[in-house]
């Protein structure tokens, strides 16, 4: 794996960053991949890249609004979940967190225990965006600790990027910094390539950039 320093150097030479086409880490998650297919390419191309000042992601609103009109009323599983992402990147988070519990909801109703996981995860990250850090911790290292059971790798690697976010969110970056670190060991173990880390270790190389701010500043208090 490429040292998380190096890509911090690649990151400070860069003033933002973008993602590819295909959404790098994203693609290969449970939340964005349906009975082994990747799904929701228009709401992929929706999502123009990162802030990297908070992790979150940058959205073409004008074409998130029109994908959630063309999902409309539909009811299915995938529509649900696409849409609590859709709502959640746009910032309709009592609509998201509504649409979240239907999808857990139906999830629980098929019996299919790792599509269940994937939409509580989902859920958890509506949490996150309404500031209810602690909770979304809670539900996200519930996921992390059934999908490890499980030996749902992929869904485990969803669970503890996402709980990073919440923990960067908190401030905590040395609990950040050691879930995104672990999430791209996780991904390395599935086989992932260069491109489909990056994300990744993007977050890495941004934890690591806030927490040598952190002990820059420590260090000229004491001095």
């Amino acid at each position: 794996m490429s040292s998380p320093r190096l890509v911090a150097t690649w990151l400070e030479s860069r003033s933002s960053f973008r993602c590819p086409s295909r959404l790098p880490s994203e693609t290969t998650d449970p939340g964005l991949v349906w009975n082994g297919h990747t799904i929701w390419s228009i709401t992929l191309s929706i999502i123009l890249g990162y802030d990297p000042s908070t992790l979150r992601e940058r959205v073409d609103l004008l074409a998130a609004g029109t994908r959630l009109d063309e999902l409309g009323d539909l009811r299915s599983l995938s529509a649900l979940n696409e849409k609590v992402v859709l709502l959640r990147l746009v910032g309709r988070l009592d609509e998201a967190w509504e649409v979240a519990n239907e999808a857990v909801r139906q999830a629980r109703f098929t019996g299919d225990r790792e599509q269940l996981l994937g939409a509580r995860i989902r859920r958890a990250q509506v949490l996150q965006f309404q500031g209810k850090l602690d909770e979304a911790i809670t539900e996200l290292s519930g996921c992390v600790d059934e999908a490890r059971t499980h030996g749902w790798t992929a869904l485990e690697a969803f669970a503890v990027q996402n709980r990073g976010k919440s923990h960067f969110d908190q401030h905590d970056y040395e609990s950040a910094l050691t879930d995104f670190t672990a999430a791209v060991f996780l991904r390395e173990k599935l086989g992932a390539s260069s491109a489909d880390l990056e994300t990744s270790l993007i977050a890495v190389a941004v934890v690591e950039s806030f927490l040598d701010e952190q002990r820059r500043s420590r260090k000229d208090t004491v001095e």
